[in-house]
């Protein structure tokens, strides 16, 4: 449970106002004292994380989060960082406090949640103090979500709400298979990791090791080698592998010494589905080659690695696109939980593969993007279309590759 990246964790958050007993519920849920409770609100300022189990779910990352309601001067700072949350919460606890009844502020929680799509569940808490009126449970339930009344600080309440949790989460947090939809029983990949200045020392980077479990979980067989390796493991394998996957900073050299009847792909692409939307990456791609003088792109990275000399993001990607597309572009960069909310200067947003993000923080940037029609691309895809292979890599993807070719 504990070694589970954060990004492959459903991500639920609580909601409220300001002391309606979130931080309590979330100590309730967690069975630990996770965030500081008490009767003056406004307490919690910056969100709070904690990783832990729910079964059948398994691991989620519960994130306490700041009053909407909050006041005094770091109080719009504060709002904002809670509005942030719900860019990566796959579902939402809204707390509802039974001394109050649901308010404006409630409804307005409640409002911005439906507008992201994101699963509700609404905790009306407090009942040991405030037993509720049978006209505050009927304007819950107009609500249309499933609620729970409770109290956390009694722990009243508490399993009926993990049992609803359990039912109501969504099914779809956990992203498709990275490759053994593809890869199947039996049949062979061979994964090529170059050794850079960007490789971590004594490990290799978590997409590589993602695909690789992936693989194991399929009972594939996989081989492994360096891009100069390459031709020489192919000519010595007496069965032909189902695919080759590479880091896409070495795309050319690979697809020239992968045989044609072998198919072809990179681990970022394959990341580009399996954290956010292919088809929607694949069609950013095009605004590539439309690109003028004058014009700019945002480089977005969601981890904030400490930059290489040779870093794929700041330094490859750009001097690739001055190289094959224009010299005259402007670039600017993004990393970590940043990501603008005007996007309409940008001619087009190219994206990492998004593995430190869970996919609903992807699926929120991609749809951030499609809203201001700017597009977007991920490294992989944007790399391969650079370099002229973006129509073999996307073969291994029939309906995205008839997609692309229509």
């Amino acid at each position: 449970m504990q070694k589970t990246p954060s990004a492959n964790r459903l991500h639920i958050a609580i909601f409220g106002r300001r002391n309606a007993g979130k931080s309590t519920l979330i100590n309730a849920l967690a069975n630990q004292k996770l965030s500081i409770v008490s009767d003056v609100a406004g307490t919690t300022t910056d969100p709070v994380y904690k990783s832990m189990e729910i079964l059948p779910i398994g691991p989620v990352v519960l994130i306490d989060t700041a009053g909407i309601d909050d006041e005094g001067a770091l109080g719009e700072l504060r709002i904002e960082k809670t509005k942030e949350v719900m860019k990566r919460t796959d579902l939402a606890i809204v707390t509802v406090s039974a001394e109050s009844g649901m308010t404006p502020f409630d409804l307005e929680i409640i409002e911005m949640l439906r507008e992201r799509k994101i699963a509700i569940i609404l905790a009306f808490n407090k009942i040991d103090i405030f037993p509720p009126t049978g006209e505050q449970i009927e304007k819950i339930a107009r609500q249309g979500f499933p609620y729970i009344t409770l109290s956390a600080s009694e722990n009243i309440g508490i399993h009926e709400l993990k049992k609803c949790i359990i039912e109501h989460s969504p099914k779809s947090f956990e992203e498709p298979a990275i490759v053994a939809d593809i890869v199947k029983s039996g049949e062979a990949a061979v994964l090529v990791i170059p050794i850079d200045t960007g490789m971590p020392k004594g490990r290799l980077i978590l997409p590589q090791v993602q695909t690789m479990r992936d693989l194991l979980d399929g009972d594939a067989i996989m081989h492994i080698s360096k891009e100069r390796e390459l031709k020489w493991l192919l000519s010595t394998l007496k069965t032909k592998p189902k695919l080759v996957i590479t880091d896409s900073q070495v795309f050319a050299k690979v697809s020239a010494d992968t045989p044609s009847d072998i198919m072809l792909t990179s681990f970022s692409i394959l990341f580009a589905r399996y954290k956010g939307n292919l088809l929607s990456l694949v069609k950013g791609a095009k605004a590539l080659t439309q690109l003028k003088a004058g014009d700019k792109i945002l480089i977005a990275e969601a981890c904030t690695h400490h930059q290489q000399a040779d870093d794929i993001g700041k330094v490859k990607i750009p001097r690739w696109i001055r190289q094959y597309i224009n010299p005259d572009v402007v670039f600017e960069f993004t990393s970590g939980r940043e990501f603008p909310d005007n996007l309409k200067e940008y001619k087009v947003v190219i994206h990492c593969g998004g593995c430190m993000i869970n996919r609903k923080e992807m699926l929120t940037r991609i749809d951030a993007c499609e809203l201001h029609s700017v597009p977007i691309v991920n490294y992989g895809v944007a790399i391969a279309a650079m370099h002229g292979i973006l129509d073999r890599a996307l073969q291994p993807f029939p309906e995205v590759y008839a997609t692309w070719k229509s």
